[in-house]
């Protein structure tokens, strides 16, 4: 049932990220809803789990893209395994520590992107940090409302079902 959970959040996360990344004016989001997706999977599945979510989606949106494909693909499954093996190793059900998280996950995750782009020659970024930062900072925040939303789901589905039982 996990997988499908993952699955899910990853469809919604690229279709919403593909559909805000064309309204904005651009055509770039400061905020990378496929890499909270993949940091939140690996979070709940671990490192297994985080590393096939972060394959699946990030081939998808290279394939969506026009860079070569799988440097995202790669990154992320990086990021996705990392993520879920600190998750196994450390407690992170409170609040700093995911977002301390979904903050590290971005930068490393920027810094592995630009890092493979740089060295095969095939993008330069000049001076990317400033943006970075505000990234990191946005997909953390976004990243807790995932959680707080993911974590109060089950509640709510239980007390509407609770709700519907005839009483007699």
């Amino acid at each position: 049932m996990k997988t499908v959970g993952v699955l899910i959040a990853v469809a919604l996360a690229l279709a919403l990220q593909t559909t805000l990344a064309q309204l904005l004016v651009g055509g770039t989001a400061a905020i990378d809803l496929v890499l909270v997706a993949v940091v939140a999977a690996a979070l709940t599945t671990g490192p297994v789990g985080g590393m096939l979510a972060g394959s699946v989606a990030g081939l998808i949106q290279d394939s969506l893209s026009t860079g070569v494909l799988g440097i995202g693909g790669l990154a992320k499954s990086v990021i996705g395994f990392v993520a879920g093996a600190i998750s196994q190793q450390f407690i992170l059900t409170s609040a700093l520590p995911r977002f301390l998280m979904f903050m590290g996950a971005t930068v490393a995750h920027a810094a592995l992107f630009m890092g493979l782009n740089m060295g095969l020659g095939l993008r330069t970024f000049p001076s990317p940090w400033k943006a970075v930062a505000s990234q990191a900072v946005g997909n953390a925040v976004v990243g807790m409302v995932a959680f707080a939303i993911m974590e109060a789901l089950p509640g709510v589905i239980e007390r509407r079902r609770a709700g519907r039982r005839p009483r007699g």
